[in-house]
């Protein structure tokens, strides 16, 4: 089932196009990528999925049906922003916000306790926020978000400010969110994250969406141009191959760029006259190395 829908969505301030025309869908069940540099529509789109701004030409479908006030209790959102009061204790805002989503003061009071264990934290509960640190908030920030369990959530750099082992946290978290039927639409700018979590992607740049699709498809749909070799001693002439642009010895093994499929095999060839071969692999490009071909700037 189809959750959300943008059908040729275009925000625009004065003669500047914030958004030009994207069109998506986001199935029950789906965590989304929405990508881009600075200032690509990301947060605009965000925000108009939201309902906090209206687009000034298509639409925008929420079950085949257009916004409507009772989507906000059905909605949680994690701003890229901290917003969060720093004076006031974690417990306090917590329960009033998820109060505002409609809960009772009972049921957000088990909630917050339940996520504040979840997380490893559960003596925050009394503690103001600035006591906490960068990444402590930004935990409590992403309870404030599904605190109410809200159906749809919408995710803008949610890994902000995590150690890897926090991240880690928060990735099996959005991935049980995922599998209990969420829609999430998730915003990074980790590329690696969005590998992990996403099935389906959108590019924009400069408010135009450059790719669209499923991540897999567009994987396949771009060049293989780089192989990982791996021998019991070194190989020699590498460089000299037809096809090999360039070649980067490492303590494990070697990576070479090439710019043939047949350069993978004259590779091959020439690692096993010389050695045991322990391992040879073309790689498919990373998401990373697919955005810096579209858009022209390594997003990280």
């Amino acid at each position: 089932m189809t959750t959300l829908q943008l059908d040729r969505v275009t925000k625009q301030y004065g003669d500047k196009t914030a958004v030009n025309a994207i069109s998506l869908e986001v199935r029950q069940g789906e965590i989304f990528g929405l990508l881009g540099g600075n200032g690509a529509g990301k947060t605009t789109t965000m925000r108009m999925v939201l309902g906090l701004i209206y687009p000034d030409a298509g639409q925008i479908l929420w079950k085949g049906k257009p916004y409507r006030n009772e989507l906000r209790s059905q909605m949680g959102y994690l701003p890229e922003e901290r917003g969060l009061y720093p004076k006031i204790k974690v417990s306090e805002q917590i329960l009033y916000l998820a109060e505002l989503r409609g809960l009772s003061r009972q049921e957000a009071d088990r909630n917050l306790k339940r996520w504040l264990d979840r997380f490893r934290v559960p003596e925050y509960y009394d503690k103001r926020v600035e006591e906490l640190s960068k990444g402590n908030q930004q935990k409590i920030q992403f309870i404030a978000s599904v605190i109410h369990d809200p159906d749809i959530l919408i995710l803008d750099e949610a890994f902000s400010g995590l150690d890897p082992v926090n991240v880690e946290l928060l990735k099996e978290t959005v991935l049980e969110l995922r599998g209990e039927g969420k829609t999430i639409l998730f915003s990074s700018h980790r590329m690696d994250h969005v590998e992990e979590l996403c099935e389906n992607i959108c590019i924009l740049h400069r408010s135009n969406t450059v790719l669209k699709g499923s991540l897999r498809e567009i994987k396949q749909s771009f060049p293989k141009e780089r192989v990982l070799l791996e021998t019991d001693r070194p190989v020699e002439g590498l460089e000299q191959i037809p096809g090999v642009l360039a070649v980067k010895r490492k303590e494990n093994g070697t990576e070479l760029r090439i710019g043939s499929d047949k350069a993978a095999r004259l590779i091959l060839e020439t690692a096993m006259q010389q050695a045991a071969v322990n391992r040879f692999q073309v790689m498919e490009p990373t998401l990373n190395e697919i955005f810096i071909k579209k858009v022209g700037d390594p997003h990280e």
